[in-house]
């Protein structure tokens, strides 16, 4: 009886995992060190303690909607047959083109494996245009790079193009 009750109502563990986390933001938030001296008009633990806050809220509001007989909606789905098996070859050819990225990307830097990654994944998800495809690539890459690098502050590895861009 007690495991039906608890599957009826398997929204609770995202409940218990909302608080888990919402525990652990708060922990973390109010070990943050401040100086007075050197923190803005708010200090680095607002956010965070704000964030864990909203965990732990949520969390509560939606135990309670399950408790009183709140069910999440079924999604309707996508136009897929679920009595087909998956297509690991795609998963396997996604998997190898974030690898290679991930293993290329010290050595040659981002616009060139940024590049292998893109290409990687259209050829993964059936695009052949052996012209198109990897012009396209090679711009996203490189745009994604000048974005971050320049734009964002965020330095990516450029490798051998450093000097270009």
């Amino acid at each position: 009886m007690t495991t039906t009750w608890l599957k009826e109502r398997s929204e609770l563990g995202v409940s218990v995992g909302l608080v888990v986390l919402g525990v652990l933001v708060l922990t973390d938030a109010l070990s943050i060190p401040t100086d007075f001296a050197q923190r803005g008009p708010v200090g680095p633990k607002a956010v965070p303690i704000l964030v864990g806050s909203l965990l732990l809220l949520v969390a509560v509001l939606l135990a309670r909607d399950v408790l009183r007989g709140g069910k999440g909606e079924a999604e309707g789905g996508e136009d897929i047959d679920l009595s087909e098996p998956a297509d690991l070859r795609t998963v396997l050819l996604l998997c190898g083109a974030f690898l290679a990225n991930a293993a290329l990307i010290g050595l040659v830097g981002f616009p060139i494996s940024g590049a292998i990654l893109f290409w990687g994944a259209a050829y993964a998800l059936g695009s052949r245009n052996l012209v198109r495809d990897p012009l396209i690539a090679a711009g996203m890459s490189v745009v994604t790079f000048l974005v971050f690098n320049n734009l964002l502050g965020v330095p990516l590895p450029g490798g051998p193009l450093m000097e270009v861009f």
